[in-house]
């Protein structure tokens, strides 16, 4: 009957040097060191490496290159633009030029998802989704096809990206000014909800005629030009100046009750998330600051394209089936009649997406821009005069 207990071999063989039974030859012979074979390699020459470790390390050195480098371009940038005082004629012109950094490029990223939004939004049965759609349009017009209406978008939110931000920042102060340091502070969201309104309301006088042929080139196929003069030059062909303002209304109703949106619940937000982080935004780096801006943009932008989205598929609707000599409000009335509250909200799912990303890269392009020139990010009331050197000192270190 075997045993129930181990045996003196298999003590030793587990505790090693710890069981009593190992005898000191053993030991000895376990010390002694092993000798190499010619063929085995010397483990000594190779430390242990780690994949992963070595992948973070080589990322933090290309991280501390480039913020290196950046900063060695901000500190020039700012040597040859001299300083920027707040609130003066070069802080706007800085803030202008920041939009149109911020709003061209992004809004001309986003032309294959616009260019499906627009077109389902006038034919709702033309496509089934987003990759239906791209895939029908490259099967017909190649690849450049998905970028129809790119140029007329680039150039056209390019002049409102700059017109917006740039009069956003006037007119915010402007309002601020007129109210009275307390109720400004007091009432800021309707300063914010003010400035945002007034500054839309130029910018759009500059996108419009830019729209007009984005729109008609979006909503036509094959597209009725083949590029921004081209098609400038149809419409004033065809209906004269005018032609190009005649959707300049239902603009107006759809950009600036997303521009009141977009300023005003960015502000809030932001505010909203420095309040609940420990210590001041001050403290926090610009690379935080820069996510923190695309955060709150992102989500400010989902409630912008909610908000402005029926005005959205009106612009749509008029500058492709508007009847030549119908007046801006029978027209609206026919086409409510056509489509319903329903057909207001085709594209959305669409647009929130396309909204939601596109300000938030705009808010963090342009808060980089800011950072880049040495001036404090957006958010939140206006500093105050005495706090904005000890800002600007923390932001350029």
């Amino acid at each position: 009957m075997p045993s129930l207990f181990p045996s003196a071999s298999a003590l030793s063989a587990t505790f090693g040097a710890s069981s009593p039974f190992h005898t000191r030859q053993q030991q000895q012979q376990q010390s002694a060191p092993v000798k190499r074979s010619p063929y085995a390699a010397r483990t000594e020459l190779y430390q242990a490496w780690d994949a992963l470790e070595d992948a973070k390390k080589k990322t933090q050195q290309i991280g501390n290159e480039v913020v290196k480098e950046y900063t060695k371009a901000s500190n020039v940038a700012q040597a040859k633009a001299g300083h920027i005082e707040l609130y003066s004629a070069k802080y706007y012109a800085a803030c202008t030029f920041g939009g149109l950094m911020a709003c061209g490029f992004t809004h001309w990223a986003v032309t294959p998802l616009d260019l499906v939004k627009c077109r389902r939004q006038v034919d709702s049965k033309l496509y089934t989704g987003n990759m239906d759609g791209w895939r029908k349009i490259i099967a017909a017009d190649g690849t450049r096809g998905i970028y129809t209406g790119g140029s007329p978008t680039f150039f056209g939110y390019s002049i409102q990206g700059a017109l917006k931000y740039g009069g956003y920042e006037f007119f915010k102060k402007f309002y601020s000014d007129l109210a009275g340091e307390e109720n400004a502070v007091k009432y800021k969201t309707y300063v914010y909800l003010a400035g945002s309104a007034s500054a839309e309301f130029f910018a759009d006088i500059g996108l419009c005629p830019l729209e007009a042929v984005k729109v008609r080139m979006q909503t036509t196929i094959p597209p009725f030009a083949t590029g921004t003069l081209n098609g400038i030059n149809k419409i004033v062909s065809t209906e004269g100046v005018a032609g190009l303002y005649k959707g300049l209304y239902p603009l107006w109703a759809r950009q600036i009750p997303y521009t009141m949106m977009k300023f005003a619940s960015f502000e809030t937000i932001v505010e909203m998330i420095y309040h609940r982080l420990p210590g001041q935004k001050s403290d926090y780096s610009k690379g935080a600051q820069t996510g923190v801006a695309f955060t709150g943009g992102y989500l400010a932008g989902i409630l912008c394209a909610i908000v402005s989205h029926p005005a959205d598929v009106m612009v749509s609707k008029l500058n492709s089936n508007r009847l030549p000599g119908e007046g801006s409000g029978a027209a609206v009335s026919r086409i409510y009649k056509d489509i319903g509250f329903g057909g207001l909200w085709n594209g959305l799912p669409v647009r929130i997406v396309m909204i939601g990303t596109l300000t938030g890269l705009q808010w963090m392009i342009y808060d980089s821009f800011k950072i880049f020139m040495g001036l404090p990010t957006t958010g939140g009331a206006a500093p105050p005069k005495e706090s904005v050197t000890a800002e600007l000192k923390s932001l350029v270190k």
